[in-house]
């Protein structure tokens, strides 16, 4: 028998001979429809309005994240900090898509990991007979498998699969719970803590961040709104127009704008409350249309809230304004046997990438319109550009020819404009990869760590 199998066999025999835990989890991405653009309490990052967004299947768009605890690794030091009660241990060390990022120099991570360990201290407290994994140093790897702080909601996957991650290795109550249950609210209200937006990605489906009003942030939390399953029809399109970091981040821009722009006042105090009740009652009613207006008026509005903050803020591009344009002609020329007004919805988080939720039966067309008008670099083979991970030929409705699909002014762009093209379902919730003994699954990414 292996040395790591042994320990495996001792742990399961007797969790208390425990040394050393690692779990595994990915965790979503989630594409905001009603913009969450401003906080309230930085600290608590609490927000000025509510949102709602649609979750994105993790097969295709995810963080993923390999967590360990191990007693070997503890010294003087952290030893010392576990008994003064510190959340942060020295030796906590977090790596980020193969770099290093000191946890205890990041308010928001360390705030995570501080309110993780303090629900394991509460355990142990109450259970004298739990392993003290709470004293025992953390090792984090993580990594995304889309581009990094470019509008892509990353720190929202990112954090979720954090606190997914800690309260498996925790071994929390609330990690096997289901997303129906009190123990996701309570880890979508720590996910909160590190990034606003994160809070959702702990939920599948269709997602409400309710803003709350209470002092201590008890009652901003995420709420369900829907699961995948109620509207199978819906996906979405990603077009990554830029895959760097953006100029102005998410944390500043929505600070300044808070300070500074007159028409972001009047969109959380009378717009988005009224249409966080009409788009929840879309989603209920499997309404494309309503649906699809609200989300591209609620773009439109969260990037003129941009354009009001002083110094303005520019989150799109020329290729991003084709792409409007372009949906906006192609929702205007009619496709024979199909009443609906709107084929296609398009919206934008901070960045210049386009999310296009649709259903189902367009994605082709769609797709169509989109290679001619917006041709891929020469050089950049299909695959790269699109990786059809549905198989569209084999399984969606044959698309009409472009000339008959979409009636628009708009000239073909420029090769390039459009980096690549991600297609995804609307998801679940975080899953569970591995908990375990370290050493015991492929799917660990803590080989990758390099001390």
């Amino acid at each position: 028998m292996s040395s790591t199998t042994a320990a495996a066999a001792a742990a399961a025999k007797d969790p208390a001979s425990m040394t050393a835990i690692e779990a595994t989890v990915t965790a979503p991405v989630n594409i905001a429809v009603i913009k969450y653009w401003g906080k309230r309490d930085e600290k608590l990052i609490l927000p000025t309005n509510s949102s709602l967004s649609a979750t994105l299947s993790q097969d295709i768009l995810h963080s993923k994240t390999t967590g360990r605890a191990d007693a070997a690794w503890s010294t003087p030091a952290d030893a010392a900090a576990a008994a003064r009660g510190d959340g942060v241990l020295p030796t906590d060390a977090l790596w980020l898509n193969g770099h290093p990022e000191p946890i205890s120099e990041s308010k928001r991570l360390a705030n995570v990991v501080t309110a993780l360990r303090a629900q394991r201290r509460a355990l142990e407290a109450a259970d004298a007979s739990l392993p003290k994994i709470s004293t025992w140093p953390l090792r984090l790897v993580s990594e995304n498998n889309f581009p990094t702080a470019a509008g892509l909601a990353s720190s929202a996957s990112g954090f979720a699969a954090l606190v997914a991650v800690l309260a498996h290795v925790y071994g929390l109550p609330a990690a096997s719970e289901p997303e129906s249950g009190a123990g996701r609210a309570l880890l979508s209200s720590l996910a909160r803590l590190g990034s606003g937006s994160a809070c959702r990605s702990l939920y599948g489906g269709f997602v409400s961040w309710e803003m709350g009003s209470a002092a201590d942030g008890s009652d901003s939390v995420a709420v369900q709104v829907a699961p995948a399953s109620h509207w199978p029809e819906i996906e979405a399109l990603v077009l990554v127009v830029h895959d760097g970091k953006k100029g102005v981040s998410s944390t500043s821009g929505m600070q300044t704008t808070v300070d500074t722009s007159t028409l972001a006042a009047h969109r959380f105090a009378t717009v988005v409350p009224e249409r966080m009740a009409a788009m929840k009652a879309a989603i209920h009613a499997r309404d494309f249309d309503a649906f699809a207006e609200l989300t591209m008026k609620d773009s439109n509005q969260f990037h003129a809230v941009c354009l009001d903050t002083f110094p303005p803020i520019f989150y799109l591009n020329d290729v991003s304004r084709a792409i409007i344009q372009l949906v906006n002609d192609y929702n205007a020329t009619p496709a024979p046997g199909y009443a609906g007004k709107y084929k296609v919805a398009y919206t934008y988080d901070a960045g210049p990438n386009a999310v296009l939720y649709l259903p189902r039966q367009f994605v082709p067309e769609v797709l169509l319109w989109l290679n001619h008008y917006l041709p891929r670099t020469a050089g950049v083979t299909a695959l790269d550009y699109f990786a059809d991970p549905y198989t569209i030929l084999d399984n969606y409705p044959a698309p009409r020819p472009v000339a008959a699909a979409i009636q628009t002014r708009v000239p073909v762009q420029p090769e390039g404009g459009v980096k690549r093209i991600l297609h995804a379902r609307i998801g679940d919730g975080p899953r569970l990869l591995h908990r375990g003994v370290p050493g015991t699954s492929n799917a660990s990414l803590m080989n990758s760590y390099k001390a």
